[in-house]
């Protein structure tokens, strides 16, 4: 899941500049997105997802770690793109229900990089998925997930990067 992982706060860390939505609203009056998910976040972020792959499929095949799944260059990609997706369908959401930037969301907010991330890895490569998305690695993703997101936002609060620990 680190192609998963990792796109996320790294779009946090060096994102900036202009908004995915271009400043625009939806026809509820709210933006899109906000200024909060931007290209430059986003494609670095995804950037970051799939080298963090390619470290791993360089590893697994050199070194014959057998504890890492056989990621491909697809697999490394769909993980690192839906994961950026998952959170911008989230922040879309978040928008039409009138939250604000930053404002908590219980759940969506722990588990919508690796939802999307799944479910895109499940469109264009279930093979890959179906093989290494065993029901013990699924409950591991749904146990580490929320402690990881929440980890990592703490670092990002007390470092600066974001407003908020959650």
């Amino acid at each position: 899941m680190l192609p998963a992982y990792l796109p996320n706060p790294i779009a946090a860390l060096f994102g900036g500049g202009l908004p995915v939505d271009l400043g625009r609203s939806f026809s509820d009056g709210r933006r899109i997105l906000g200024n909060g998910k931007t290209y430059r976040g986003l494609f670095i972020g995804i950037f970051a997802g799939i080298a963090i792959g390619f470290v791993q499929i360089y590893c697994s095949s050199a070194y014959s770690l057998t504890m890492l799944p056989v990621h491909t260059i697809v697999s490394v990609t769909a993980l690192s793109v839906g994961a950026l997706l998952g959170d911008l369908v989230k922040s879309f959401f978040k928008r039409r229900l009138g939250m604000e930037r930053g404002e908590s969301w219980f759940i969506a907010d722990q588990y919508d990089f690796a939802a999307g991330a799944l479910l895109l890895t499940l469109m264009v490569a279930p093979d890959w998925l179906l093989a290494n998305l065993t029901l013990p690695v699924f409950i591991i993703i749904l146990i580490i997930t929320p402690l990881l997101h929440r980890l990592v936002n703490i670092i990002g609060y007390y470092s600066g990067v974001k407003d908020v620990p959650w």
